[in-house]
């Protein structure tokens, strides 16, 4: 079963303006969530309902995920110093 990614306009934007090589191991990170939502590492983030992060080196993509719709939003993704401003 595999789900839908959809990203915010927001977390486009951020991630067009990252080098060539983050973008690309981002990409593949928010591919991944196609096949597994909750993979290893992934976090729950206290505080904000139903939003979970992963790590992807020195960047973290917040997400949000509807089992019932089979669907994952990309909301934010940035450095992990700026991220969860």
């Amino acid at each position: 079963m595999s789900y839908n990614i959809d990203i915010t306009r927001n977390a486009q934007k951020t991630l067009a303006n990252l080098d060539r090589q983050t973008r690309r191991r981002i990409e593949f990170a928010i591919d991944n969530l196609a096949n597994e939502p909750r993979p290893d590492g992934c976090r729950k983030l206290s505080g904000v309902s139903d939003t979970w992060r992963i790590r992807v080196g020195q960047y973290r993509v917040l997400y949000t995920i509807k089992d019932h719709h089979l669907l994952v939003t990309v909301i934010e993704l940035g450095h992990r110093r700026e991220v969860y401003r």
